[in-house]
């Protein structure tokens, strides 16, 4: 679950991390109100689940409370689209008015999982202010990282070798350990899967500063951590997506054109490789999980037709203890009942792969069996081809 920057911001600030002055407004006069109580220049900072806000128009510098409110105009009620959201973009419901901090230097520090060591990792680097991916890509000789110990935690020479990595001498370099140690006890107590600061900035008056954060929950904790839980923003996700979580399924919307229903974070991805690799645009990643019953079968088969940029839907199942005839008999169920004119091609192997074979050899025209892997991509790829010509109509 992510959090906005304002509310990362109050969970670094409880932990005794530095941020700047700053007050949340969902309305023009708030935001010239909280502008009015800082002295000095402020910046509107629109509230999405996204970075790369700045470049997108959505961080705005203002002298005076009148320009913070024009400012604010143009963000409250607009969708924001960055690198990341893609041309949907996100609602802007809240923008964060702050107070202007001229940083001497911007650098990166962040919390993550690693997953290959089960451990947790700091990754600190003395050049701030642009995606950690893609100065890890063009410069990875300035990115440095130190993986801790759950029973020691960050210890003192840690803090130290991350400090020098960013740079840091004498007062900075304890500050900078006391953050470090402060991201730890966050990571740890509220089950974070991500704690970022980027950039933390040195001051003029010679003290560290999160000038932006991002933190996400571990979904799985969130049971644990109701306070959390209720921080959580849907309007931020797309609806189907919402769905998808109440119904307990793994999905993500993309902007492609061919449904993804898979068993399995693996074949999940490799699915969508394997549609990209062959010129294809996946609409969707959607797992069911090995142990879905029909039932949610159905709901995820249901959110496939429910997107309107679904032309063709592909279900490649490899049967486990989630077996083939199951997740046949759900789709005949869904066809049924919805009458979709929606290819559906549908690639089964595994666990009464046969039985599903023999059931679907019953259902519509529309529904096409294919049980070879790439034939079936293939097909998906070709199909989704033919129903956006279909779309375009006749060229003049």
């Amino acid at each position: 679950m992510k959090l906005h920057e304002y509310q990362a911001k109050e969970l670094l600030a409880s932990y005794g991390v530095p941020v700047p002055t700053s007050d949340l407004a969902t309305s023009h006069r708030q935001v010239h109100d909280a502008a009015g109580k800082v002295s000095g220049r402020v910046v509107v900072k629109a509230q999405i689940h996204s970075g790369g806000r700045g470049k997108a128009g959505g961080i705005v510098a203002a002298d005076s409370p009148d320009e913070a409110e024009k400012a604010a105009s143009v963000l409250l009620g607009a969708t924001l689209a960055t690198e990341q959201t893609g041309s949907r973009g996100l609602p802007v419901h809240s923008v964060l008015v702050e107070q202007c901090v001229v940083p001497l230097r911007e650098m990166y520090l962040g919390l993550v999982v690693d997953a290959s060591r089960k451990r947790l990792m700091f990754i600190a680097s003395a050049r701030g202010g642009m995606d950690i991916e893609q100065l890890s890509a063009s410069h990875p000789g300035e990115v440095a990282t130190v993986v801790t110990d759950p029973l020691t935690g960050l210890v003192p020479y840690q803090a130290r070798a991350l400090a020098r990595a960013l740079n840091l001498t004498g007062p900075q370099a304890v500050q900078s350990a006391q953050i470090m140690r402060s991201l730890y006890r966050l990571f740890v107590g509220k089950d974070c899967s991500l704690v970022e600061i980027n950039p933390l900035v040195l001051t003029e008056a010679g003290e560290l500063v999160a000038l932006d954060a991002k933190v996400n929950i571990d979904d799985n904790a969130l049971f644990r951590h109701p306070d959390m839980a209720a921080l959580r923003d849907d309007s931020q996700s797309d609806p189907l997506e919402q769905e998808a979580a109440h119904a307990g399924i793994s999905y993500v919307k993309l902007e492609g054109t061919i449904g993804c229903l898979v068993n399995g974070a693996g074949l999940a991805m490799a699915t969508m490789d394997l549609v990209t690799l062959l010129g294809g645009r996946p609409a969707n990643f959607l797992d069911v999980g090995g142990t879905a019953d029909e039932s949610r079968v159905r709901r995820a088969i249901e959110l496939l037709l429910d997107d309107r940029n679904v032309k063709v839907a592909w279900i490649n199942i490899f049967g486990g203890i989630l077996r083939c005839d199951t997740v046949a008999r759900a789709l005949l169920k869904v066809l049924e009942e919805r009458r979709s004119s929606i290819p559906f091609i549908v690639r089964m192997q595994g666990t009464n792969a046969s039985e599903a074979h023999a059931l679907l050899a019953k259902g519509p025209m529309s529904l096409m069996v294919e049980p070879d892997l790439s034939r079936a991509a293939r097909l998906a790829v070709a199909s989704a081809g033919a129903s956006s010509s279909k779309m375009r109509g006749p060229s003049p």
